[in-house]
């Protein structure tokens, strides 16, 4: 627990004015516990910055595991025709998750006022302890908002694919049931509710964890997600 604090303080210490922060909490029916998410975003002009830290709720008096990605994306050619393109570096990691460094380049399309982004990321990812045979991942980020002209209501998530050699177990006293690559995905759906009683920072909404051979932490188990889950998730959301 202490390790969660510290990680949250340190977070939050690198929230600048500029920064677009907020605060998540999810209760997920599949594993029946709240998740708190802390995110924040903030473009420069070299650039922009992301992170978000989960932290797994299994005792509402008691976290006990957290997850946490920090992404860099540098761009000092915003002005060229290659203002699109951009350098991407990205640490992930947690208490029961594999320390992971990310390298490569990301490509953003968006429209005037940025109210719909499109975000592809294709890395080199390295996982701790780990040979892959296909050490790649990509990435694919959207964000709308407005969504069918309703005002609040946005539409947003990412798209992971991945190389990763999980081992599930044995299915013979010699051959190990494993895949090489996983799939992650959490499409999230929001309104802004606080508008109808001038409370704009007030969202209410939800995501999907829809996975295909994902082995994560405490929030997953390894024989009940090989293969495709889905977890449905209620939630509300402060913007900061």
């Amino acid at each position: 627990m202490k390790k969660s604090i510290i990680i949250v303080v340190l977070l939050f210490s690198t929230i600048g004015l500029k920064a677009q922060t907020n605060i998540q909490e999810m209760y997920d029916f599949n594993r029946g516990h709240l998740t708190t998410t802390l995110e924040m975003f903030q473009a420069d002009k070299w650039g922009s910055s992301f992170w978000f830290v989960d932290i797994y709720h299994p005792d509402i008096a008691l976290p006990s595991d957290f997850y946490s990605e920090i992404s860099r994306s540098l761009n000092f050619w915003k002005d060229s025709k290659l203002g699109a393109l951009s350098m991407h570096i990205e640490w992930n990691g947690g208490i029961n998750a594999s320390n992971c460094w990310l390298f490569g380049a990301e490509y953003m399309l968006h429209n005037k006022d940025f109210s719909n982004i499109f975000k592809f990321v294709l890395m080199y990812k390295y996982i701790s302890g780990q040979d892959n045979n296909f050490p790649m991942q990509f990435t694919f980020f959207w964000e709308m908002k407005d969504l069918f002209s309703v005002k609040g209501l946005a539409f947003s998530g990412f798209l992971d694919v991945w190389g990763e050699k999980i081992t599930w177990g044995l299915t013979d006293a010699l051959t190990p049931d494993e895949t090489d690559w996983v799939m992650l995905s959490e499409p999230q759906i929001w309104y802004n509710l606080g508008q109808h009683f001038n409370c704009e920072n007030l969202h209410v909404g939800g995501e999907v964890e829809l996975a295909y051979n994902f082995a994560g932490g405490y929030r997953t188990n390894w024989a009940r997600n090989k293969g495709f889950n889905a977890a449905p998730c209620l939630g509300i959301k402060w913007i900061f």
